[in-house]
C-alpha cells in the first residue's frame, strides 16, 4: 500500500472563491485523493485557510467585524462550501492556528541559525490617505516588464515576474486609490534564497517529470534577470504571526509579523498537527507524513496549484525547508494549472466576476459542475467557461450517456423481469469483445489517473461509459426479450453489472451518483474493479435493485439563458 500526501493551495479567506479557483486547485486534488483512496492506497489530504496579511484585515474592516472574529466565520463558510463540493480533505485546517505559529516561528530561528536570514533597512511605501505602511499587494501600478495596469507590488499576475513596490510605473494604493505616497525606512527580515540558489537548482533540475507549465515558471524565476533574489518575510501589520526566533523574542521586530508568503505554506506542515490534535492523535502520527527521519521517506508528496502559486511553492517554500537543515518532506511532484477564465473575460474575486462556489451549488448539485471542471481542466493552455459548453457537457456526457444508461437499464429490467439481477443465458461473443474493450478503456483510464492527465482521464471515463451504450444499442435486450428472453436476462444481468461497474470507477470524478448507483445497486463494495470479467459478475442472479431516481438532468436552454443574463455582471 503507497502513501500519498496531497496539498492543494490554500485559499485566501476573504471571501468565497469563484470557480476558477476550484479547478485549479482543491478539485483536482481531490479527485487524485479519492483515486488514491479507491485504489487501496493510504492518503492524507490536507488544506486549509490562508488568514494572514492585509486582504483579511481590509475584508473583516469592510464587514465591520474584528479580523479574527471574521476569519473564523469565513473559515466556517468556505469548510461548508468545500463539503457541498464534497472536497474529502482529511483537515481543513487555518493559517492563524497555533500550530502554525509555533511551526512558523521555529522555521524561523532555524533559518537565523544557518545564516539564511538578514536584517535590512528599506524603504517602504507609505500612504498618507490610508494612515499605513502598504504591503506589496496593496499597491498597484503599471508592471515595468509588460505594461499591465494593474501590476501589483509583489508580482504582476500579467507576466508573472516578481516585483518590488518601488518597481511600479505611476503606483496607487490599492485600498484607496490615492496616489499620495511616501517612501519612508523600516527594517525587516530577509530570507536569503540568493544562497539557496545552487541547492534550488539542483533539487529542480533533478524533478524531470513536472509538467513543463511548472518546470518552466520554477527556471524562469530561477534563472530570470540577476537570479534568484532575497525574499522579505516580515510585515509592518497588526494581523498575522509575530516575529520570533523560535520561542525567544527578536530584537527589533517588535509589533511586526512574517510575511502571508512565508507562513501560508508552512501550514501545510501545520495542517497535519491540527488534523492530529482534532482526532486524539500523537505528534509521531502526523511527522510520519512530513519528517523523513519519523517514517515520511516512503511518501510521495503531491501538490497542486494555479500558476500564479508555482514561484513560491518551487522556490520560497523549498528555500524554507531545505534551508532549515531538518529532515522535512520536500514535494515530489507539482501539478500546475493554467486560468479558467469566464465567458469571454477573467474570473475575479476582486471584481466579483464569474460564478462563485457557494451560487454554482444554488443551481445544480456538485457533481454537475464537478465533470464539467474536471473534464475541462486547463492543464495544456487556458480554459474558458461558457454556459452554452456547461449545457452541452452535461447534457451529453452526464444525461445521455451515464444517466440514461442507468435508467433504460433498471426500468426495463423492473418491467420485464421484476427488481432483481434476472438469471439464464451465457456471455457469448459480444460479452467478450465487451469485456476486452473495457480490459484496455479501464488500464487507459488508470494510466492517465496515475499521471494526474485529468482531461485524458475525464476523456477516458467516459468512453467507458459509451461502451455500455454500444453494447445496449448492439445487443437490444428489448428486442431479444420477444424471442429469446433467456439471452435477454443475461445481456441485461451484464447491463445491471456495469452500472456498479461505472459507480466503482466514477466515484473520484462525481461521488454522489457513484454513491447513488451503488444504492441502487444495493451493493456496499465500492472496492476498485481488478478486470472487467470479475466486475461483471459482482451481483449475481437473484440479487435485489432499485430503479434510481434520475442521476442527471438535463439543462435546458431556458434555464441555461437565465443563468447567462444572471451572470452577466458582477456578484
Amino acid at each position: 500500500m503507497a502513501r500519498h500526501l496531497i496539498t492543494s493551495a490554500i485559499p485566501y479567506i476573504n471571501g468565497i472563491k469563484h470557480l476558477g479557483n476550484l479547478v485549479g486547485s482543491q478539485l483536482p486534488a481531490d479527485l487524485y485523493a479519492r483515486y488514491q483512496r479507491a485504489r487501496g492506497n493510504e492518503v492524507m489530504f490536507l488544506c486549509a485557510t490562508d488568514e494572514h496579511g492585509t486582504p483579511a484585515e481590509l475584508a473583516a474592516a469592510k464587514a465591520g467585524k474584528p479580523v479574527a472574529e471574521y476569519c473564523r466565520e469565513m473559515h466556517a463558510i468556505q469548510s461548508e462550501i468545500a463539503q457541498g463540493f464534497r472536497l474529502s480533505f482529511d483537515h481543513f485546517g487555518r493559517s492563524s492556528s497555533p500550530q502554525n505559529h509555533r511551526l512558523t516561528q521555529h522555521f524561523a530561528g532555524r533559518l537565523a541559525d544557518q545564516n539564511l536570514i538578514r536584517e535590512v533597512s528599506e524603504k517602504q511605501v507609505y500612504s498618507h490617505a490610508d494612515k499605513r505602511f502598504l504591503p506589496d499587494r496593496y499597491i498597484e501600478g503599471t508592471c515595468p516588464n509588460c505594461g499591465y495596469d494593474k501590476a501589483r507590488g509583489d508580482q504582476c499576475e500579467n507576466c508573472t515576474k516578481q516585483l518590488d513596490p518601488t518597481d511600479l510605473i505611476d503606483p496607487r494604493s490599492a485600498i484607496s486609490g490615492s496616489t499620495d505616497l511616501e517612501v519612508r525606512e523600516t527594517k525587516h527580515l530577509y530570507l536569503r534564497q540568493s544562497d539557496m540558489r545552487g541547492k534550488l537548482q539542483e533539487w529542480i533540475d533533478s524533478k524531470t517529470d513536472w509538467p513543463i507549465l511548472t518546470t518552466s515558471i520554477a527556471k524562469k524565476w530561477l534563472n530570470d534577470g540577476d537570479g534568484l533574489q532575497d525574499r522579505g518575510i516580515t510585515r509592518d501589520l497588526d494581523w498575522g504571526i509575530p516575529v520570533k526566533k523560535g520561542t525567544e523574542d527578536w530584537p527589533g521586530m517588535e509589533g511586526k509579523v512574517f510575511y502571508v508568503w512565508f507562513d501560508a505554506p508552512i501550514e501545510y506542515i501545520a495542517c497535519a498537527g491540527e488534523w492530529a490534535e482534532a482526532n486524539g492523535k500523537t505528534d509521531a502520527d502526523w511527522q510520519r507524513w512530513w519528517r523523513t527521519d519519523k517514517g515520511a521517506d516512503d511518501v510521495r508528496y503531491t501538490q497542486f496549484m494555479g500558476k500564479d502559486n508555482v514561484p513560491f511553492h518551487t522556490l520560497s517554500f523549498p528555500a524554507t525547508i531545505l534551508g532549515s537543515d531538518e529532515p522535512w518532506k520536500l514535494v515530489d511532484y507539482i501539478k500546475s494549472f493554467n486560468y479558467l477564465n469566464y465567458d469571454g473575460g477573467q474570473f475575479s474575486t476582486s471584481q466579483g466576476r464569474g460564478v462563485f462556489m457557494d451560487q454554482a451549488l444554488e443551481i445544480l448539485p456538485a457533481d454537475y459542475w464537478r465533470w464539467w471542471l474536471l473534464s475541462h481542466a486547463p492543464e495544456s493552455s487556458d480554459a474558458e467557461f461558457t454556459w452554452e459548453n456547461f449545457q452541452s457537457s452535461v447534457n451529453k456526457d452526464l444525461a445521455d450517456v451515464l444517466g440514461n444508461f442507468a435508467s433504460r437499464v433498471t426500468k426495463f429490467c423492473r418491467s420485464k423481469f421484476g427488481e432483481v439481477v434476472p438469471e439464464g443465458g451465457t456471455p457469448g461473443d459480444r460479452e467478450s469483445a465487451l469485456i476486452a474493450s473495457l480490459d484496455a478503456g479501464l488500464a487507459e483510464y488508470q494510466t492517465h489517473m496515475d499521471g494526474i492527465d485529468i482531461r485524458k482521464s475525464a476523456n477516458a471515463l467516459r468512453g467507458l461509459w459509451v461502451m455500455g451504450n454500444e453494447y445496449l444499442q448492439e445487443a437490444a435486450p428489448w428486442a431479444t426479450f420477444k424471442d429469446d428472453p433467456e439471452t435477454a436476462a443475461m445481456q441485461i444481468r451484464t447491463a445491471l453489472n456495469l452500472i456498479r461497474f461505472y459507480a466503482a470507477i466514477s466515484g473520484p470524478f462525481i461521488p454522489d451518483a457513484s454513491a447513488q448507483l451503488l444504492t441502487a445497486m444495493q451493493s456496499d463494495d465500492a472496492q476498485w474493479p481488478e478486470n472487467a470479467a470479475t466486475a461483471l459478475k459482482a451481483l449475481p442472479a437473484g440479487h435485489a435493485f432499485t430503479v434510481p431516481d434520475v442521476t442527471f438532468r438535463k439543462i435546458t436552454d431556458e434555464e441555461r439563458e437565465g443563468w447567462q443574463e444572471k451572470f452577466a455582471g458582477t456578484r
